[in-house]
């Protein structure tokens, strides 16, 4: 059992918690994901390794299924069934001055290790983060402490810019140069900014959450197109160089999976 060492909700849909995994924390590198089950019955919980130290792992999820919901209602004190992992390749930090990294609601999670690693080597970086409003942006202080700049986007404007987080990266690859990007955060976010960048020579590295089930492979159900070829995300990834990604089929590989989970809420009493 991994007992949750702290707990904060970082808003109405998003919690982070501090799970006590000494042997996952000891052999994690940004990039790294581990499965969780809240209990012996439960579905298996993909999430990426936030931060770590000697004894414990912070992660952040989503409270957009049963299983997430169910995760949401540990608090301090309880423990956990399963927490597996280090999981995935580790993210390729390159040796790059500078980077502009743009995150899209919770992807901010997964981005952060990563730029972490980037500040931790000297590159400079522009930091682009964007949510459907104020309440949903996530990290700010702690990217405060790592980045050159922040430039904020909401839907709503009620913070920062309003609109696409492309629209302020657009300004900014007219005014400074960059030698890598990362994007991560939804399918459509992540296919904008590769798109964008393409048009200025700028390589983007990205990380694919489409649904995980076992964490090896085995299901199949992580599979992406790349360059024509199939790539498993949970073992090959989940960080890809975006140019030569399939956006478009795993978009439309993800509306079956969210029709199923909706079904499965349905049968088990949850309203959406």
């Amino acid at each position: 059992m991994y007992k949750i060492l702290d707990k904060v909700e970082l808003n109405k849909d998003v919690d982070l918690m501090v799970i006590e995994a000494p042997l996952v924390a000891k052999n994690t590198k940004p990039g790294n994901f581990v499965i969780i089950r809240v209990d012996n019955m439960g579905e298996r919980i993909p999430l990426t390794i936030v931060e770590s130290d000697a004894n414990s792992i912070t992660i952040i999820s989503q409270k957009i299924g049963y299983s997430t919901k169910m995760l949401g209602k540990k608090n301090i004190g309880d423990s956990l069934e399963d927490v597996v992992g280090p999981l995935g390749v580790p993210a390729h930090i390159k040796p790059v001055k500078t980077l502009v990294a743009v995150a899209g609601g919770v992807g901010a999670a997964p981005l952060y290790p990563q730029v972490k690693a980037y500040f931790d080597q000297g590159t400079k970086i522009d930091l682009i983060i964007g949510a459907s409003n104020k309440e949903h942006l996530i990290l700010i202080d702690k990217f405060k402490d790592i980045v050159e700049n922040i430039y904020i986007c909401t839907d709503d404007g009620s913070m920062g810019e309003k609109g696409f987080v492309t629209k302020v990266l657009e300004r900014l690859l007219n005014e400074k140069s960059y030698e890598l990007a990362i994007a991560i955060g939804p399918l459509i976010m992540m296919k904008n900014v590769v798109n964008l960048n393409k048009n200025y020579k700028l390589k983007t590295d990205v990380s694919l959450n489409p649904i995980m089930i076992d964490g090896t492979g085995m299901c199949g159900n992580c599979r992406v197109s790349i360059g024509g070829k199939t790539f498993f995300a949970c073992v090959d990834g989940p960080d890809f160089p975006g140019e030569e990604i399939d956006f478009d089929e795993l978009m439309e590989r993800q509306k079956y999976y969210k029709h199923e989970e909706h079904i499965c809420n349905l049968m088990l009493g949850e309203k959406k």
